[in-house]
């Protein structure tokens, strides 16, 4: 079963990913997180990003969900192929074979949770602040979700405290997860 917190940067898939897996474990889930690759990126990011970074990280992102759907039953990602694309897009437009392969790699999520941008931005020392930014992105993200007519789940503004047991609870109704045991 592979799960996907997506959005836009800064809005608490990080924090999400290791609280929902924490409560998987805890019901002895063999469980693992595929973190955010952008991080480890060797070429710049943010704003200044480049086409040859962004395919860089859609590509380690892909590897890392293969590694560790490959070892673990339930994967939690800390992001998707798909906000991933919307980074690439918004720098370099639209890719359309890129696009082609995002649309494909969709279908390996059982259940996406959208993360809603609420609040001020803090600084994490990597990703950017400006809001401009992050709307777009989590703009793009919306529209490449209905274009795509992608199923996914979106976590209420309100209540931000609830979410991981929200997400929990999603889970553990998925027919992925039911054929787990």
């Amino acid at each position: 079963m592979k799960i996907a917190f997506i959005g836009t940067h800064g809005v608490g898939k990080t924090t999400l990913s290791f609280d929902v897996a924490a409560l998987l474990k805890k019901r002895d889930v063999d469980v693992d997180i595929v973190k955010e690759v952008a991080r480890l990126s060797p070429l710049p990011v943010n704003r200044k990003t480049s086409l040859d970074a962004q395919t860089w990280i859609l590509a380690t992102q892909v590897a890392e969900e293969i590694r560790a759907c490959a070892n673990h039953p339930v994967v939690v990602c800390d992001r998707s192929a798909l906000d991933n694309y919307a980074y690439m897009a918004l720098a370099c437009g639209r890719q359309k074979p890129v696009e082609r392969f995002v649309d494909f790699w969709m279908k390996s999520y059982d259940v996406l949770f959208k993360v809603p941008l609420v609040g001020t931005p803090s600084a994490d020392g990597f990703r950017g602040t400006d809001l401009f930014f992050m709307l777009a992105i989590d703009e793009l993200v919306d529209r490449l979700l209905a274009e795509r007519k992608v199923p996914v789940e979106r976590l209420p503004p309100q209540d931000r405290d609830l979410w991981a047991g929200r997400a929990l609870e999603r889970i553990l109704r998925d027919p992925a997860y039911a054929r787990l045991f």
